[in-house]
């Protein structure tokens, strides 16, 4: 970090910079930076102003302003002085490359003598910016035959300055703001449809996790609306006072919700009530910080708020760690990937708090670009728990209507679907057609392979029979070896014939699930309800006893009972 120190009237000059060549305008750069081509100086007394700066001249130690400075401005004024020579008729602009300066001002002679002031800011309402836009931004003297002077004049309290200058033309300012503007537009498009969807989520499922995740990705937005200088743009731009606070506040709120989020993810408590505790307590303490600072409004303050967020960091990275190593969660690694973009990125603007690293593209924008990142896996993941957990709980609540084996319905189920297809029958005088199916072989499975290998044959049966029904019909487990299916109507000779075809057909191909060599062969008898007055139990007894009257030998594998 460099401090540079002030000047004094009554003290012996240091030696100054002389001032760098004027830029020249018009020609074939369009982005000029003005690092090595301006000079600074620290007004450590706040009193001078472009008047005596312009008399004092060369007196000034100025000195050359290089890549990677920062200036601890408490109490202090930064003054940058740079010559610029317009030649052609394009506008030209000074760009700040970061939002969430204090004030900024920029003063130049006019052609008539007279100076020319432009502010911006924090201080103040962008709209009242002499260019309104995310980052502070002043046009620059138009075309004139001699060179022109320019004094940028900087305060900025408590973090370091380090944005960097450039110098625009109008046509690259124009495609650099409409780039922006379509990036952070994608950004925060994906922000609120991933947090409404997460909500709905919660609210549908009651997934607590989902709940948290809305929340997070709800403050995170917030966090990069305050830091990035959209928010005073587009969001609360009237409100001056909120405007001035909320990069402090805002961006480090959501580092204590990431981290709340994460305890909600990872459940600290089921390995220790000690760590559960710690992760409160540091998440009371960030917040608690947070608003000491927004009170204070000290450099001190804010370095405490920075320390919380990183140590923060530290502890959501060893939660996840945590649960990796302990945790028996089958998704916890694609949580764990969700997470690593932004515990990354987020490193370099902490890093850059403490003045550790210069800044850079990564300081100001990483976080935004982990979490880009982070959003869609991190909801992907959260998406395959619940799935995976409803998938649990559902089998589990439907154990009174379910066989727990196969997961196929039971037979009172059947019956209750069955009564409702023939009713359907009737009144709309069409057909439903049932299958009744038994494994031939299984009394052969179990004496050959033994029971473990004749349930897996139960499991591939159920698999077969999935994937010869639709959504509108059912399949059911009635017996030890024997199912049914519904094929609600209305349904023909032919597709009923077809399906106990290609059951039967599947049936004989080798399956993954079984031992090399073993193929259940399945029996379907098949009929057309309603048949004559059978009802609902009368017409499922009447295929069972028909499949269970077939030889476990007999070549023909289909019964047809009714057509």
């Amino acid at each position: 970090m460099l401090a540079g120190s002030g000047w004094a009237r009554d003290a012996g000059p240091a030696e100054p910079v002389a001032a760098p060549p004027a830029l020249e305008l018009g020609r074939t750069q369009q982005e000029i930076p003005l690092t090595l081509r301006s000079r600074f100086w620290l007004d450590e007394r706040r009193l001078e102003t472009p008047d005596s700066l312009e008399t004092a001249g060369d007196s000034i130690p100025w000195a050359m302003r290089d890549a990677g400075y920062s200036y601890r401005l408490d109490d202090k004024v930064l003054w940058i002085q740079f010559d610029a020579h317009n030649r052609g008729q394009q506008r030209w602009f000074l760009e700040v490359g970061s939002s969430g300066v204090d004030r900024v001002q920029l003063f130049y002679r006019a052609a008539n003598g007279q100076w020319v002031t432009q502010e911006a800011g924090d201080s103040k309402m962008v709209s009242e910016w002499p260019l309104p836009g995310r980052l502070p931004t002043f046009e620059l003297a138009g075309p004139s035959e001699q060179p022109v002077r320019y004094w940028l004049r900087v305060e900025h309290e408590r973090v370091d300055f380090a944005s960097p200058l450039f110098v625009v033309d109008q046509a690259t300012l124009l495609a650099s703001r409409e780039r922006e503007q379509f990036l952070l537009g994608g950004y925060f498009s994906l922000a609120l449809l991933i947090a409404l969807v997460s909500a709905a989520n919660a609210i549908a499922y009651r997934d607590r996790n989902f709940a948290a995740y809305a929340v997070y990705v709800f403050a995170l937005a917030c966090g990069q609306l305050a830091y990035l200088g959209v928010g005073a743009q587009h969001v609360w731009e009237s409100w001056q006072h909120w405007n001035e606070m909320a990069a402090a506040v805002l961006p480090f709120i959501s580092g204590a919700v990431a981290l709340w989020f994460a305890k909600v993810v990872t459940e600290p408590a089921r390995y220790s009530r000690a760590l559960d505790l710690t992760v409160w307590a540091l998440i009371a303490a960030l917040l608690s910080a947070v608003a000491l600072d927004a009170v204070l409004m000290s450099r001190r303050s804010i370095l405490l708020v920075v320390a919380l967020t990183a140590v923060a960091l530290v502890v959501i990275a060893a939660l996840i760690a945590l649960v990796w190593i302990k945790g028996h969660d089958p998704h916890v690694r694609l949580i764990a990937l969700g997470f690593l973009p932004v515990l990354v990125m987020a490193m370099f603007p902490v890093a850059r708090a403490f003045n550790l690293i210069p800044i850079s593209a990564l300081t100001r924008y990483g976080v935004t670009i982990g979490a880009a990142l982070e959003m869609p896996i991190l909801f992907y993941a959260l998406i395959l728990r619940g799935s995976f957990r409803r998938e649990a709980q559902a089998r589990a609540a439907g154990l009174a209507s379910n066989d727990t084996l196969t997961g196929l319905a039971h037979t009172r189920t059947l019956l209750e679907r069955l009564e409702g297809s023939l009713a359907r029958c009737a009144t709309l005088k069409h057909t439903c057609a049932v299958l009744g199916v038994k494994i031939a072989n299984y009394e052969a499975i179990i004496a050959e392979y033994g029971r473990d290998t004749a349930e897996r044959a139960l499991v591939v049966a159920t698999s077969l029979l999935r994937n010869v029904v639709t959504d509108m019909d059912m399949a059911a487990r009635v017996g030890d070896h024997q199912f049914a299916l519904l094929l609600e109507g209305p349904a023909t000779p032919q597709e009923a014939a077809s399906r106990a075809q290609q059951l039967v057909a599947s049936g004989l191909r080798n399956s993954p699930g079984l031992p090399p060599g073993l193929v259940l062969k399945l029996q379907v008898a098949v009929a057309l309800l309603p048949d004559r007055d059978l009802g609902a139990e009368a017409s499922l007894n009447w295929l069972i006893e028909a499949v269970n009257s077939a030889w476990p030998d007999a070549r023909k594998l289909i019964r047809v009972l009714n057509f």
